[in-house]
C-alpha cells in the first residue's frame, strides 16, 4: 500500500473512531498538561494527524513502519513496535537533551509500566468500568469532514455483522433503488415504507406553481446530507422537482428518478440557467456545494437569493446504521447503494416557513444577508452549527485537492447531479 495513501486515511478517516474512544478522566488530565507527548503502539503514520491536529499533541512517538519506494512493506523499523522497554526508550531518547524529567505519565496496561518509571507521577487507566467517551464539544477542534464507509468503529463483531450483512444489504439496496427509479413518484414514498426505508415529512410544503396564472416556481432550498435530498424532498412532495447540482457520476445519473441539471460554475450562466428553470415550475438547490456528514451547515452559495424571491428552506435530516451514503475519496457511483444498504435508513424532510418578502433581495436586501439568514434558520431547525466552510474546505482537508470536477466529453449538460 502506497504510504500517502495510509496517510489519507489517517487524515481523512481515522479521526472520527479515535475520538469516539477517549476516556474523559485520560483527557481531563491531559489538556491540562502544557507540553503534550504521546508514546503509542500503533504506526506514527496511523495517528500523528489525529494526535496532532485534533488534540494538540506536540510531540508523537510511535512503531515507525518501513517502506520502500513509497510503499509500506509491512516490516516495521529498529527498534520494533514500540511497547514496553521499547516506549521507555524513546521516551529517554525525547528527553535526552532535557534536564527536567516527564511531570506526568498516562498508561493503561502493565506493558506501559516502564515508561511511566521515567515520570515524577504515573496514573493508569482502568478498562473498567466502561464510561461514556468525550463529547466531541470538548476537543480544541471539532471534527466537521471526515470520510470512509462505516458509520461505526470496526470491533471484531461488527466486522462480522457487516461481512454477514453485506449480501443481503447489497440485493435489498437494488431494490430500492428500482422502487425509487422505476414506480412513479406518488408511490415511492410507500413502497420505501414497505422496503424499511423510512421517510418522514414535517411541516406544509406548498402548492405546485400555476403556469396558466403566470407564476413562477417556488425554489427550494436544502441542506445537503447525501446525493439522495433531492430524491427524497421529491418523495415528500409526492412529485418529481428538478434539481440543479454539481457533479455526479454517470451510474447515479442513469438510475436517477428525477431531472437534474449541472452547474457550470459560470455565475451568469448559471443564473440564467436557473431563472428559465423557474419559469417552468419548481426547483431543488443544496447551496452548500457539497455534503457534510456531522451536526454542522457549511457556507451557502448567495447566487440562489439573486433569482427569485420564491424562497422556501428544506432542512434535510438523515439516519445511517452501517454505512455512510457519501464519500469524497472512493466511487461516487456507490453512494446510493451504501445508504440504502444500511438495515433501516431514514429520511427527515422539514418544509420551513417560506422566506417573508420582506427578508428578501426583492425587497432590499443583499444575496449574502439572505444567505447567511436561510443557513441559520435551517440550522436552528435541525439544531446544527453555522460554519464558514466551502466545498473547496472540505476537499482539501479530505481529498487533498480543491473539490474541481473536470468536465468530461459527450456528457450532456442537462443531466448531471452533484453531491
Amino acid at each position: 500500500m502506497k504510504v500517502s495513501d495510509i496517510e489519507s486515511v489517517a487524515r481523512a478517516v481515522l479521526p472520527k473512531f479515535y475520538s469516539s474512544d477517549m476516556h474523559p478522566e485520560t483527557w481531563r488530565v491531559f489538556s491540562s498538561c502544557g507540553k503534550r507527548i504521546v508514546l503509542t503502539a500503533n504506526p506514527t503514520v496511523m495517528v500523528e494527524a489525529f494526535l496532532k491536529d485534533y488534540l494538540a499533541v506536540d510531540m508523537v512517538l510511535g512503531t515507525e513502519i518501513d517502506t520502500y519506494k513509497g510503499r509500506a512493506t509491512g516490516f516495521v523499523r529498529n527498534p520494533g513496535v514500540l511497547v514496553g522497554e521499547n516506549k521507555a526508550n524513546a521516551l529517554t531518547k525525547a528527553f535526552s537533551n532535557n534536564s527536567l524529567a516527564p511531570e506526568i505519565g498516562l498508561g493503561d496496561r502493565k506493558t506501559d509500566y516502564p515508561f511511566m518509571k521515567l515520570c515524577k507521577e504515573g496514573y493508569m487507566v482502568p478498562a473498567k468500568p466502561e464510561v461514556e467517551p468525550v463529547s466531541m464539544d470538548k476537543l480544541p477542534k471539532p471534527i466537521v469532514f471526515h470520510d470512509g464507509r462505516l458509520v461505526q468503529k470496526p470491533t471484531p463483531f461488527m466486522s462480522l455483522l457487516i461481512i454477514l450483512w453485506l449480501p443481503v444489504g447489497f440485493v435489498l439496496a437494488c431494490l430500492r433503488i428500482a422502487a425509487g427509479s422505476l414506480l412513479p413518484t406518488p408511490l415511492v414514498y410507500y413502497a420505501f415504507w414497505v422496503l424499511g426505508v423510512g421517510v418522514y415529512i414535517k411541516g406544509n410544503p406548498p402548492p405546485p406553481a400555476k403556469k396558466s396564472t403566470g407564476q413562477t416556481g417556488v425554489l427550494f432550498i436544502c441542506s445537503h446530507r447525501t446525493l439522495l435530498d433531492q430524491i427524497f424532498l421529491s418523495t415528500a412532495l409526492s412529485r418529481p422537482i428538478p434539481a440543479v447540482t454539481y457533479s455526479l457520476s454517470r451510474l447515479s445519473e442513469i438510475i436517477s428518478p428525477i431531472k437534474t441539471i449541472r452547474l457550470s460554475r459560470d455565475r451568469v450562466t448559471d443564473a440564467a440557467m436557473i431563472k428559465k428553470l423557474l419559469e417552468q415550475g419548481d426547483l431543488v438547490i443544496c447551496p452548500e456545494g457539497t455534503t457534510c456528514r456531522e451536526p454542522f451547515l457549511l457556507r451557502f452559495s448567495a447566487l440562489f437569493a439573486e433569482l427569485t424571491d420564491e424562497l422556501v428552506p428544506v432542512a434535510m435530516a438523515n439516519r445511517m446504521s452501517m454505512f455512510h451514503g457519501t464519500t469524497a475519496r472512493g466511487w461516487k457511483g456507490m453512494d446510493p447503494f451504501y445508504f440504502f444498504m444500511n438495515p433501516s435508513p431514514a429520511y427527515e424532510v422539514t418544509f420551513l416557513i417560506k422566506l417573508p418578502y420582506n427578508l428578501t433581495c426583492g425587497a432590499g436586501k443583499s444575496s449574502h444577508v439572505v444567505a447567511n439568514y436561510m443557513q441559520r434558520m435551517i440550522a436552528a431547525s435541525l439544531s446544527y452549527e453555522c460554519t464558514s466552510f466551502t466545498r473547496k474546505d472540505k476537499y482539501r482537508a479530505l481529498a487533498g485537492n480543491d473539490g474541481t470536477v473536470v468536465e468530461k466529453p459527450k456528457l450532456a449538460t442537462n443531466k448531471v447531479m452533484g453531491c
